[in-house]
């Protein structure tokens, strides 16, 4: 593992650019792809690692949570939509929507909550944010029918449709997720001001990670469908 980690360094810009210590990003698995390749993920894909799985450029990840941060600081806090049909990003986009004040929309997501005004918790949001294209289709395909920009968490084997702007992730593992959001909080609260460019934020990785005994039984032992 340590030799893996230590050739995934070549994937990485300088340190001073990074929002988070190597170690820490590396020891989280934000770079750790699966072994499908889609066409759209090649250009955020570094290598393939003897045992088949792609591994994604975590400088492209980097910069591509820069952009998104800045993309979404522009909105009022409360039409920012983030979305996880996934059970690992439940904890990551609650903890993310209370410290953002973004609307959290975490399990099933109803068909009509964006498209169509009738529906009872009918929500009018200027930017969604996916943890996984797959999974979260429907809410891609309502935001894409009226115009919504989304931005995407994407893995090694997701593809573009109806996304705008990708942040190539793991978007599996529980502390890949829990990183990535509490990155994406701190940096939405810099990119507006509410906390200085070197500021933190009050909540720890831990705290937007999903925890295992939370979880249904027979799940815990492996990854999400």
């Amino acid at each position: 593992m340590e030799s893996q980690e230590f050739e995934d360094r070549e994937a990485i810009p300088r340190a001073e650019n990074l929002l988070l210590s190597l170690e820490e990003l590396l020891a989280a698995g934000l770079h750790i792809g699966t072994r499908i390749k889609t066409v759209d993920m090649e250009k955020y894909i570094f290598r393939v690692r003897p045992d088949g799985l792609f591994i994604l450029n975590i400088g492209e990840t980097n910069e591509k949570i820069r952009i998104a941060a800045k993309f979404m600081a522009r909105f009022e806090p409360g039409r920012v939509l983030a979305v996880s049909s996934r059970l690992y990003g439940k904890t990551p986009i609650d903890r993310f929507a209370e410290l953002t004040k973004a609307m959290p929309i975490v399990g099933r997501f109803m068909p009509g909550l964006i498209s169509n005004p009738l529906q009872p918790k009918h929500a009018e949001p200027q930017v969604v944010l996916v943890t996984d294209p797959r999974a979260d289709w429907q809410a891609i395909k309502e935001a894409t029918a009226v115009g919504i920009p989304v931005i995407a968490l994407c893995d090694t084997d997701n593809v573009f449709s109806g996304v705008d702007l990708v942040i190539p992730v793991n978007n599996k593992g529980r502390r890949a997720l829990a990183v990535v959001y509490w990155l994406l909080a701190r940096q939405v609260l810099r990119e507006r001001g509410e906390i200085p460019q070197d500021g933190t934020i009050p909540l720890t990785i831990d705290d937007f990670e999903t925890k295992l005994a939370a979880m249904p039984l027979g799940r815990a032992s492996g990854g999400e469908a």
